[in-house]
């Protein structure tokens, strides 16, 4: 069988979908895109590749990919996936799915219409410790889950600002906190992986209401003593009722008063068993804990030894050469993106949104 021909556009998220499709024995990246040259030129000599481009668009329309990433700014989420969709690619593309939920849907109709594959790197979904939780709550350990709570919370972390940002100077500015490329800070960065998440462990219940309150106490008077212009959150809360009863606590912050530098954590609850998952020493590893009824703490040696999980670029290669469902649909992003501008209008408003 011929390998799958793949490209990239955006080099710095998408630098890890670049190394990930690179490691599949049945792809063979063709192309990758970004604006900058350092970017695209590093990229074509340290993994060989024989073209480069300046535009996503030039590269879809002078290719014939079999498979797309996506990874840029969040407003070019839509405009590049249907490019490539209508190009005949399969597309994996980053989170959040896009600037709103008009936007997914757009991009999932268009998938459909198609019959091509539509992915979402919710990349938190791709660990041993996340895949071992969602095995246990497939296997009724947990019972009825009605309680979940998850968090990510940075001291000081703001992309663009750098992390530790307390006094005048550095920091270039980003797009992460302009909130025309954006669409928002913390909670459509930080908090739509830890709500994806948290709703595949719960099953994806379906939102009753909402409310959501989002700050701006820290961040933005940083980056105006550094001239800079920060038009979003850096903080976000919320609550999430569900229709089959479950209560869903979200929290999500840049920057915020707190003592670890960078806090990660999912609790899930049901009526016979408990999960918790939460970052080491502040970093990206993990571990993961299941607690039993009245039992106390039960280390289930499956969340501390899970099997090699594959990364999302291997499976969603796998999803194409075989013509299997990938781990995240498109139909979920365009469930997170509803609760995302749900949270962000009860904010605005200050009253709850009803589905």
């Amino acid at each position: 069988m011929a390998k799958l021909k793949a490209g990239v556009i955006g080099l710095g998220m998408g630098w890890g979908h670049l190394a990930g499709y690179m490691e599949h024995p049945d792809v063979e990246v063709v192309a990758v895109a970004d604006r900058i040259e350092a970017k695209r030129e590093n990229a074509k000599k340290e993994f060989n590749l024989p073209k480069v481009y300046a535009e996503g668009i030039d590269m879809i329309r002078s290719e014939k990919l079999d498979i797309l990433s996506v990874a840029v700014p969040n407003n070019q989420h839509r405009e590049l996936t249907i490019a490539g969709l209508e190009a005949g690619a399969n597309v994996l593309c980053e989170k959040p799915m896009a600037m709103n939920t008009a936007e997914a849907q757009e991009m999932l109709d268009t998938a459909a219409r198609l019959g091509l594959k539509l992915g979402i790197d919710f990349s938190y979904r791709f660990n041993p410790q996340s895949r071992a939780m969602k095995d246990l709550v497939d296997a009724g350990r947990l019972g009825e889950i009605y309680y979940g709570r998850s968090v990510w919370l940075r001291r000081r972390g703001v992309p663009g600002l750098g992390s530790g940002f307390n006094t005048k100077g550095g920091g270039a500015g980003s797009w992460f906190f302009d909130k025309s490329q954006s669409g928002g800070g913390p909670l459509i960065d930080l908090g739509v992986h830890r709500l994806d998440l948290a709703l595949w462990l719960m099953g994806y219940p379906e939102p009753a209401w909402v409310m959501g309150s989002t700050y701006c106490k820290i961040a933005g008077k940083l980056a105006a003593e550094r001239g800079l212009d920060y038009t979003v959150e850096d903080l976000a809360c919320a609550m999430i009722k569900f229709k089959n009863g479950a209560t869903l606590e979200l929290d999500a912050a840049w920057a915020s008063n707190i003592k670890e530098n960078e806090q990660m954590s999912t609790r899930i609850l049901g009526d016979k068993g408990g999960l918790y998952q939460y970052n080491l020493n502040e970093g990206y590893t993990w571990d993961a804990e299941y607690y039993q009824d009245m039992e106390g703490r039960q280390f289930d040696s499956k969340l501390h030894s899970s099997p090699e999980v594959r990364n999302a670029f291997w499976l969603f290669a796998d999803a194409v050469r075989d013509d299997t469902p990938f781990l995240v649909q498109p139909e979920e992003g365009v469930v997170v993106m509803r609760l995302l501008d749900a949270i962000y209008e009860s904010a605005r408003t200050g009253e709850p949104v009803k589905f």
